[in-house]
Order: structure tokens, then C-alpha cells, then sequence
């Protein structure tokens, strides 16, 4: 007994109402509806291989590597994984040693290439900006070095990240259960040339990605005071290797466990009790959502965009799907205001004590509830909380509460009580207007790549005039 199906392309109106980050089985025949729109697109069309240095040379896999990790930037290069491209805060990165990529010089990245994920999550981009010039990335990210005498790389950038760009990239990728991107997958992928709309697409694009410079810089800047203040020191890190502390036996009476009696954490600890000083409950309120089921919909109308904890520490968070207005609690979930989030759940030395903002598009959507909710109506405090809790010093005296087996976890009665130091107010003022710099950078930039993006896509759908 045999069976007929029948085939039929998912029209672009539907693959915009999803989000741009979609299964391959979607993204085939999103990438059969773009080639025949660029097709018959009127406007000259080239190969990408025809766009960068070196011809197909110049879209790079790095290929495998030793790794082999170092504590300081002397012995090693920051090091990139496919997640790490995106991140707003590449302060907490580990560092490979610098004998491995003089083996593979092709680890090493450079100023306004761009970064394709190879591997598992296929088709995230990044464009790589002047903070992240010389740094190490992961061979599960593609390489691509636009040729600037043939083509803008921010356009090019912005052209890739389309949704006529992504569908076509992620079509070329092969493989069962770890599927995989090549070079010459992407080779002959087609880039149509919009004369004015390139310069145009390429100066939003690079405005961005020097606004995510002077944002990051500033956010460095701002952790910087309290670790200063504080008296951190080059050696002092959360969950430091081998120490020892002496400790009072009645002390052991709330936590057993070495890592709560860090050295590092109970000497700042002590640094800030012996100054000015307030707590996290007295600045924010606390809040950790009840545990309940979630409830996934397709049907964007009848839910709320829903992120997960990893992708709210990008520039640029994307929903992971939405949650339907019918889950369990929904309301504990739903975030109404700016404020800070911090990870409650995870392993040790992964996201768990990691801070982030929430910017203004992300109020009105539904939240991963292994998050804590810090909130309050004074803002400005509220940004000077973040900058110590993101700063070493913050992260070395709240990476020791966490407690449990496999799954570590907190709770606010814990995050409440953590001391905060209260400097002069100058100081504070100081540290507030870095924080600003650096939430303004995240909301402003992610506005221009919107916008270097639809400038793009609506040129190609207008016929490429």
C-alpha cells in the first residue's frame, strides 16, 4: 500500500508571525520561498564566496581544537563559545591558552566579520565588534570575512540575518542528531545588491555595534568601582579552587557546606559590613515565582512571548515560543516593569547568581520563573544594585548561597539578606550613569539592527528599487 503526500511551502506571513528562530523542517521551505523571491528579484545578485576574502576561503570553520583553559589574558585569549557571541556581558568568558591558537591561527577573530553558530542551535549571528577584535571563538561557529572593496559588511550582516537570509543558511545544514553547517553549504548562497540601501543598512549596523562597545565599556567601568571599593584582588574569584578559612563553630550552624565559607567571600563580606552598607531587600523587592507547569501555544494571539533564562543575558533576547494565557499562575510570570533578574536555578559555575536587566521590549512577556524578580520604583538604585551584583565583588559573595545536589538553587529570603555597600553619593551617582550608558546601548542597538533589518527586507520585497 503506497501513500501520496503532498508538499506545500509555509508562506513568509507565517514564518514573520513565528519569530526568525524556527525548526530546519520550517526553514526548507521558507528557503525555497526566498531563493525564487531573490530569483526573480531584479537587482544584481551575487554568490556569497564572491563577497568575501579569499572566495569560499574566506568563510571559515575553524576546525577541532585541544582546549586548553587559563586563568589570565597574559597565557591566554578570551574564548567564545556559540553562546558567548551573543552575550551583552563577556566579563565572565574563559580564557583558552594562547599555545592552541598559535597552532590554529583561525581561532582568532577580527573586527567586523561575522559569526555564523555551525553546530546544534544553527544560524545565530554576531557581528563582531571592536571589544571582541582578537579574541578566540569556538570551531562551532562559521567564520565569514566580507571582502570591504566588493561589499559593506554591515550590510552584509544585516542581509544574512533577514528572513530571507536565515532560512537560506539554516537550509544548508546536514546531519541526524547534531546536524552541522559547512562552508560551501553557504557558498553559493545569493545577496542581492540594493545599491543606497547597503551604505544605508551598513552605517545602522555599525552604529550598533560601537553602541555595544561604549555600553559594555561603561557597564566594565561601573563594576569596576565596587571591586575597587572593595578591595577585590586579582587572585579572589566565586568558587575559588583550593583554600581554607577558620570559622566560628556557631557559624556552622546555618551552613556546612566549604563553599558558603569561601575566604574571598567572607573578607568582602566584611569590607562592606565595616562601611556604609544597606541589603538587597532594602533596596528591591524579592520575588521568586511559585513553581507551576507551563503551557506552550503556536498561536502567538493567545499567548505571551516566553524567555528563557540563557537568552535574556543577550543583546538581543528572542522568545523562546509563547506561553499560553492559560498556564498555571501565568500572572507570577509576567514582568510589567524594568527591573533586575538573576538565575535562582542552575549549576555552580554556569548562569546561576547572574544578573540581567530587563529592557522595555521585554515588559508585557512571560519569564523563565527560575528567575528571581528584583523590582522597585527608584530606578536609580535599582541600576547601582545591578552594578554590584554583576561586579566580582557581587558575584564572589552570592555565588556561595546557592545550596542542593544537582540542581543548586537559591531562595529570597537568602538574596534578600546579601549586604550592599552604600558609597557617598557622588560615587553612586557615578556608577548610575555608566549603568544608564550601558541600558541605553542594549534598547538603542537592538532598535537600529530592527531597523537596518527591515530596511533590507522591505527593499528586496519592493523589487530591489
Amino acid at each position: 500500500m503506497s501513500r501520496k503526500f503532498q508538499c506545500k511551502a509555509i508562506p513568509s506571513s507565517w514564518i514573520e508571525k513565528q519569530g526568525r528562530r524556527l525548526d530546519c523542517g520550517p526553514y526548507m521551505s521558507g528557503a525555497m520561498e526566498a531563493r525564487e523571491l531573490l530569483r526573480k528579484l531584479k537587482a544584481r545578485k551575487d554568490h556569497l564566496q564572491n563577497l568575501t576574502e579569499g572566495g569560499i576561503s574566506g568563510i571559515i570553520n575553524a576546525g577541532r581544537i585541544t582546549r586548553r583553559w587559563v586563568d589570565t589574558t597574559e597565557h591566554g585569549y578570551p574564548f567564545l563559545s556559540s553562546s558567548d557571541i551573543l552575550q551583552a556581558d563577556l566579563a565572565n568568558i574563559s580564557h583558552i591558552a594562547k599555545s592552541v591558537a598559535r597552532k590554529n591561527s583561525q581561532l582568532l577573530i577580527k573586527t567586523s566579520w561575522i559569526l555564523i553558530t555551525r553546530s546544534g542551535n544553527i544560524g545565530r549571528m554576531a557581528y563582531v565588534r571592536a571589544d571582541m577584535n582578537g579574541m578566540a571563538c569556538s570551531e562551532d561557529v562559521l567564520r565569514i570575512i566580507p571582502d570591504e572593496s566588493t561589499i559593506k559588511p554591515g550590510y552584509l550582516y544585516a542581509y544574512l540575518s533577514t528572513k530571507f537570509g536565515v532560512p537560506i543558511v539554516i537550509s544548508g545544514t546536514y546531519g541526524s542528531i547534531i546536524t552541522h553547517l559547512e562552508p560551501n553549504h553557504i557558498a553559493d548562497l545569493p545577496v542581492p545588491r540594493l545599491g543606497a540601501v547597503e551604505d544605508q543598512a551598513h552605517k545602522l549596523i555599525q552604529q550598533a555595534a560601537d553602541l555595544r562597545v561604549e555600553g559594555a565599556k561603561a557597564f566594565n567601568e561601573a563594576k569596576f568601582i565596587f571591586d575597587e571599593m572593595l578591595e577585590v584582588r586579582d587572585n579572589d574569584k566565586p568558587l575559588c579552587g583550593l583554600s581554607f578559612s577558620t570559622v566560628n563553630a556557631s557559624s556552622l550552624l546555618k551552613r556546612v557546606d566549604a563553599a558558603y565559607h569561601s575566604p574571598s567571600a567572607i573578607r568582602i563580606e566584611g569590607n562592606i559590613h565595616s562601611g556604609s552598607h544597606t541589603s538587597v531587600g532594602e533596596i528591591a523587592n524579592v520575588m521568586l515565582p511559585p513553581i507551576s507547569s507551563r503551557v506552550m501555544t503556536n498561536e502567538p494571539d493567545y499567548g505571551y512571548p516566553y524567555f528563557s533564562g540563557d537568552a535574556l543575558y543577550y543583546w538581543t533576547p528572542e522568545p523562546k515560543g509563547h506561553l499560553a494565557r492559560k498556564s498555571p499562575k501565568i500572572e507570577t510570570l509576567i514582568v510589567n516593569e524594568e527591573g533586575i533578574l538573576v538565575q535562582a536555578f542552575g549549576q555552580t559555575y554556569g548562569l546561576i547568581c547572574r544578573p540581567t536587566w530587563i529592557i522595555p521590549s521585554l515588559v508585557g512577556s512571560a519569564i523563565s520563573g527560575l528567575m528571581l524578580r528584583l523590582t522597585s520604583p527608584d530606578k536609580r538604585m535599582l541600576r547601582y544594585l545591578y552594578a554590584f551584583i554583576a561586579s566580582r565583588a557581587g558575584q564572589i559573595v552570592t555565588k556561595r548561597l546557592p545550596y542542593g545536589g544537582s540542581i543548586p538553587h537559591m531562595n529570597e529570603g537568602q538574596y534578600r539578606e546579601v549586604p550592599v555597600p552604600l558609597f557617598e553619593d557622588g560615587l553612586i551617582d557615578r556608577v548610575c550613569e555608566k549603568m544608564e550608558i550601558f541600558i541605553n546601548s542594549k534598547t538603542t542597538s537592538n532598535a537600529l539592527e530592527s531597523q537596518a533589518r527591515t530596511l533590507v527586507e522591505r527593499a528586496i520585497e519592493e523589487g530591489g528599487c
